[in-house]
C-alpha cells in the first residue's frame, strides 16, 4: 500500500501513531488493574469499579482503531526506507571495477610488510608438515620438488591418477598407485604405519643415530580422493601429523580445499592447523587473501606476481621456480670467459644438475661420492652406491665420464 501523505506530514503522522499505540496498551493495563481491585471491594462499590474498567477498555480499543487508521495512512513507508537503506549499504560496500582498478594502480614496487622469501625455512622453523592447495597448473609438483630438495630424505608419491611424464624427476617406482591402483596406496600406507611404529622403537632405545639414514619425503597427491579410497588414509595422515617430523618422516598432502574434511580430519581442524603449514597456491592464495584476510592490495599483488607469488599460511612469499627442476640447460664457464649452453637428449633430474654443476665449476677434478655427500645437502645421507649409479649414467648420457671402478668410482666433467 502506498501513502499519499505530504512529507510535511509525516513526522506529524508518526508521533501521532506512537502515541495512539502506547495509550491502547496503557489503557488494557489499567482497565485489568480496576477489575483486580474490584475483586477485593465491598459489593456496593463493584459496580463503579467495573463501569471505570470497562470506560477505560473502550478508551483503549479507540485509540487502537485510531493507530491503525494512522498506520494505513502511513501505508509501506517504514518497510520502503528499511528496503531502501539495505540497498544503499549494498551498493556503497559492494566490490566494484573501479575499486579494482584502484588498488591495482598500487606502487610496482610496494611489497608486504610479512613477506617471505624462504618457505623452507618458515616450515622448518614451525617444525610442520605441508598442505599444499592448489589446482592444475598452479605449480605443485614444481614447488614439492623445490620443497623436496631442501628437507631430504627419500621421496615418494601417491598419486593415482599420475600420467607418465608426471613427476618425472623421481624413479617409476617411487610413484605409487599409477592407473588407479588404491591398493597400491593403501598397502604402502599401511606399510608406513608399521615403519614410524619401528623408528619409535629404535629412537627410543638409541637415540636419533638410530633412525639416520632413514628420512622420507611423503607427497600425498588428491588427498580427497585417496581417504575415499584407501582404508589407511584417515589414521596415516594423524599419526604422521602428530609424531611423524620427530621421526624424520615428512608428509606433503595436496588437496584443492583447505577444510579438514579433505584432509582425513573430520571435526579435527586443531589438527590440520596445529601440525600443517598451508600453503595456497594461484586463485586458491588469493581467494583466501580475498575473502579470509580482506585486503585487496595484497590480492593484486599475488596476482601480479603470476605462480611465483603464493600464500603459506598468512604470510605472502615470493619464489622464483620458473626454472627450477627443468633440467633441459645447464650453463657452464669455459676457458674463454663466457658461458655455453649444455643440452642432453634427456631431461636432467634435480641430483643430475647438481652433479653436472660441480663438474662444470670444478673442470678437470674427480667427484667421488663421499665429497659429494659433504658438499650437497640432498646427497648428505644417500647411499655412496646410488650416488656411483648417478656417475655412471650421467657418463652413458655423454655428460661427463667415470674415472676408476667399482668403490673407487669417480665422475669429471668434460665437454
Amino acid at each position: 500500500m502506498s501513502s499519499d501523505l505530504h512529507p510535511s506530514q509525516l513526522h506529524q503522522h508518526l508521533q501521532m501513531y506512537t502515541c495512539a499505540k502506547w495509550s491502547f496498551w496503557g489503557s488494557l493495563a489499567v482497565s485489568c488493574g480496576l477489575l483486580f481491585l474490584g475483586a477485593s471491594q465491598k459489593p456496593e462499590s463493584k459496580p463503579w469499579i467495573l463501569g471505570a474498567s470497562v470506560g477505560v477498555l473502550e478508551v483503549g480499543r479507540r485509540h487502537r482503531q485510531t493507530a491503525k487508521l494512522l498506520q494505513e495512512s502511513l501505508g509501506d513507508i517504514d518497510r520502503a526506507s528499511r528496503v531502501n537503506f539495505q540497498a544503499w549499504a549494498r551498493a556503497k560496500t559492494q566490490p566494484t571495477a573501479q575499486l579494482a582498478l584502484t588498488v591495482g594502480a598500487v606502487d610496482s614496487n610496494w611489497k608486504p610488510e610479512n613477506l617471505i622469501t624462504d618457505p623452507v625455512e618458515y616450515i622448518q622453523k614451525k617444525q610442520k608438515h605441508v598442505a599444499l592447495i592448489g589446482g592444475t597448473g598452479d605449480g605443485k609438483s614444481t614447488f614439492t620438488q623445490y620443497l623436496s630438495s631442501k628437507i631430504g630424505g627419500r621421496v615418494v608419491v601417491y598419486d593415482s591418477d599420475a600420467k607418465p611424464d608426471d613427476w618425472a624427476w623421481l624413479d617409476q617406482a617411487d610413484v605409487i598407485g599409477r592407473k588407479g591402483n588404491f591398493k597400491a596406496i593403501d598397502t604402502a600406507m599401511g606399510n608406513d604405519l608399521k615403519t614410524l611404529d619401528e623408528l619409535v622403537e629404535l629412537r627410543g632405545e638409541g637415540g636419533d643415530n638410530a633412525i639416520a639414514g632413514r628420512e622420507r619425503f611423503m607427497i600425498a597427491e588428491e588427498f580427497p580422493i585417496l581417504v575415499d579410497e584407501c582404508d589407511h588414509a584417515t589414521t596415516w595422515i594423524k599419526r604422521h601429523a602428530k609424531r611423524g617430523r620427530r621421526y624424520k618422516q615428512f608428509i606433503c598432502a595436496l588437496a584443492q580445499n583447505d577444510t579438514a574434511e579433505n584432509f582425513g580430519l573430520q571435526g579435527d581442524k586443531d589438527t590440520l592447523y596445529s601440525c600443517f603449514c598451508l600453503v595456497r597456491l594461484g586463485q586458491f592464495g588469493r581467494d583466501y587473501v580475498r575473502t579470509k584476510l580482506k585486503d585487496p592490495q595484497l590480492e593484486q599483488w599475488l596476482k601480479a606476481g603470476g605462480k611465483r607469488r603464493f600464500m603459506v599460511d598468512d604470510c605472502p612469499c615470493e619464489l622464483d621456480l620458473s626454472n627450477w627442476g627443468t633440467g633441459s640447460m645447464v650453463q657452464s664457464e669455459i676457458s674463454g670467459g663466457g658461458k655455453q649452453e649444455v643440452q642432453s637428449s634427456q631431461e636432467l633430474n634435480e641430483y643430475e644438475q647438481i652433479i653436472i654443476a660441480w663438474g662444470q665449476e670444478h673442470p678437470g677434478e674427480i667427484l667421488k661420492a663421499r665429497l659429494l655427500q659433504q658438499v650437497s645437502q640432498p646427497f648428505k645421507k644417500d647411499d655412496p652406491e646410488n650416488i656411483r649409479i648417478i656417475f655412471q649414467s650421467l657418463a652413458d648420457k655423454g655428460l661427463g665420464e667415470v674415472v676408476d671402478s667399482g668403490d673407487r668410482l669417480g665422475w669429471r666433467w668434460s665437454k
